[in-house]
């Protein structure tokens, strides 16, 4: 069974594919050349899916690990009576890949450098790749400073020259290390029928190492101007957020991992290796790509091509694609896999692509609005397809949908996506100049704004429980009502909004302070965690209302769920504090860095100054 807690898991990325290395040395995930191909390295989900260990052979080593400044690159220092190992581990970028191009030719190759500083050091190698989550047992071969992998679809390669013995589909050896002497391994996936294989040798595998760092580190120059509270969390949340960006088609994945629980043994598994319309278009306010038209015009591109003509036919927008574009997502269950801590079902695909949700509208404009400065020349089929999408809005407000929680029931009235029609609407009508409507659709964009507005304030709003509440008519409480404030539907002193958000805080807190979702039925019999995104936007109500100390405090307390490398998980365990789901996941990230920022903002409003922090979007 798999049950490496998330807290020790780091992430590695190129822009494109991703790997999880626990603290122990292993890389238990990796999916390659996208987020979302099936895994080499699957250990996360079953123990005989795969993995990639290095360790000292010796059990007396403890290890700490750290992010290099501004980047993806981990470095797993192990100390012990012998010596002192460093492993250094990271997603090879390609050659020379600087700034706004970070990871748009990353050649999908993972790169490890095994360091002896001090001593002399024992290392244990476990090289077990399984592809296609563990169906496949590759033939292995040790040829010429390689050891090859065939099996499937697919031709691994890692070259090291590292004595490794090769048995029963694995290759493994114990070598020593003394002082100043390193060994390197770069494993690579390629077509079964390419052709020869290139080795990579060592001088090579250091020297892309060394550009790797200076790739991060030129985009992070580029995108980071924060100056707030938690500057560095702040900071390194965003090259995390790039680091979710598959760079080649400009989408961003919710998460770069699929099935890892909501709750153990709760049913709640879901595959997030896909781009949420909403989420990525939240993230991207979450960028601070102020500076950067090259990202939010692919962005925007990419979106335009995945939906295409869904709007001009009548449909609705589809809710979330394939990083590529893709709109068939259908899931399925791997049922050989047992899952993270044997809670399954382990999912590929996720069925919410077909659910209808109107919040869309709202997002896509917001994130347009947000970043007009650099959308000022729009071509054409992205100017149609936002236009399309505040018509939408403006016709299809009324309807019911299935929300922003993706519940898999009824239809229900929901809030949350009335509000969401009701931005799509107000952003629209401020971005006229560069949407272009003509003078019939504009007069109808507001009408409809005015109508939805009104439908909020008299059906929302529920006396009995003293908040805006989930859905029209109802008396549950739903933390995405926090959004009330953040998208500037309701003044900072409206008593309503005051009463909602404390209604919030108090009805949807665990004993930490943080918050759930909602907590109603939804069709699941297992509970699942708080989400920290909630906890964040709780804070991010409290700084825009004036709520200073609350917003601190609210935030720091969100905050502590941060694992020492700075990653957040999508859930935290109400009993435990474990951390759940699938990890790290981009809208907690995006959460932090809006509530900092929300933080700064009124801060230095009660000092009486300027906002002293660059907006992350508006």
């Amino acid at each position: 069974m798999s049950d490496v807690p998330l807290h020790q898991h780091a992430l590695l990325s190129d822009c494109g594919s991703a790997a999880l290395v626990t603290s122990a040395g292993s890389v238990d995930w990796l999916c390659v050349p996208r987020f979302d191909s099936a895994p080499v390295f699957g250990r996360l989900l079953d123990d005989d899916a795969g993995h990639f260990s290095i360790s000292p052979t010796a059990p007396d080593f403890t290890s700490t690990w750290r992010y290099r400044p501004s980047g993806l690159i981990l470095d797993t220092t192990w100390s012990g009576p012998d010596g002192e190992l460093v492993v250094t581990d990271a997603m090879a970028l390609g050659a020379r890949e600087r700034g706004h191009e970070l990871g748009r030719s990353a050649p999908g190759v993972l790169l490890r450098r095994v360091r002896c500083t001090q001593g002399e050091v024992s290392v244990r190698v476990e090289y077990v790749p399984r592809p296609e989550f563990g169906l496949v047992h590759p033939r292995l071969t040790v040829s010429n400073g390689t050891v090859v992998a065939d099996g499937g679809m697919s031709i691994l390669v890692l070259s090291t020259d590292a004595d490794l013995e090769v048995s029963e589909a694995r290759a493994t050896g114990t070598f020593v290390l003394p002082a100043g002497e390193d060994i390197t391994f770069a494993f690579e996936q390629l077509d079964a029928w390419s052709g020869s294989v290139k080795r990579w040798k060592p001088r090579k595998i250091r020297r892309r190492l060394e550009d790797v760092e200076l790739s991060w580190v030129s985009w992070s120059q580029l995108h980071q101007r924060y100056e707030g509270p938690m500057r560095d969390l702040v900071h390194h949340s965003g090259v995390v957020l790039q680091g979710l960006t598959y760079a080649r088609s400009g989408a961003i994945v919710a998460a770069p991992t699929t099935s890892l629980p909501e709750g153990v043994g709760s049913g709640r598994t879901w595959d997030y290796r896909y781009t949420w319309v909403r989420d990525a278009s939240m993230t991207m306010q979450g960028l601070f790509v102020a500076a950067c038209p090259d990202e939010a015009g692919r962005f925007f591109e990419f979106l335009s091509r995945a939906a295409a003509t869904q709007l001009d036919r009548g449909l609705h927008l589809q809710i979330m694609f394939g990083i590529g574009g893709e709109r068939d997502l259908s899931e399925r269950e791997i049922p050989h896999l047992v899952g993270w801590r044997n809670s399954g079902p382990v999912r590929v695909g996720n069925d919410a692509w077909s659910q209808h949700q109107l919040d869309v509208y709202g997002a896509l404009l917001d994130a347009a609005y947000s970043l007009r400065l650099q959308l000022t020349e729009l071509d054409e089929p992205t100017r149609s397809f936002l236009v399309a999408a505040v018509d939408t809005a403006a016709s299809r407000w009324r309807e019911d949908d299935q929300g922003i929680w993706e519940v898999r029931g009824a239809a229900r009235p929901f809030l949350h996506s009335k509000l969401m029609c009701w931005v799509a609407l107000v952003r629209g009508i401020l971005l006229a100049e560069l949407l272009r409507p003509d003078e019939d659709k504009a007069t109808g964009w507001v009408r409809a704004r005015d109508e939805v507005r009104e439908a909020i304030l008299e059906q929302g709003w529920n006396e009995r429980a003293g908040a805006y509440t989930q859905s029209f008519g109802s008396e549950d409480l739903d933390a995405s009502a926090l959004l009330l404030p953040i998208v500037g539907f309701l003044p900072a002193s409206d008593p309503r909004l005051l009463s909602t958000i404390d209604a919030i805080e108090d009805g949807l807190s665990d004993e930490r302070g943080l918050i759930y979702r909602y907590r109603g039925d939804d069709g699941f019999d297992e509970p699942e965690g708080t989400f920290l995104l909630c906890t964040f936007w709780l804070a991010q109500a409290f700084a825009l209302t004036g709520q200073v100390d609350r917003a601190r405090q609210t935030l720091e307390r969100g905050a502590g769920y941060a694992t020492v490398l700075g990653l957040f998980a999508e859930q935290v365990h109400p009993a435990s504090g474990e951390l759940l789901g699938n990890f790290p996941q981009a809208f907690s990230h995006l959460g932090l860095v809006n509530a900092a920022q929300a933080l700064a903002d009124a801060e230095q409003t009660l000092s009486g100054g300027q906002s002293a922090a660059p907006s992350a979007g508006r």
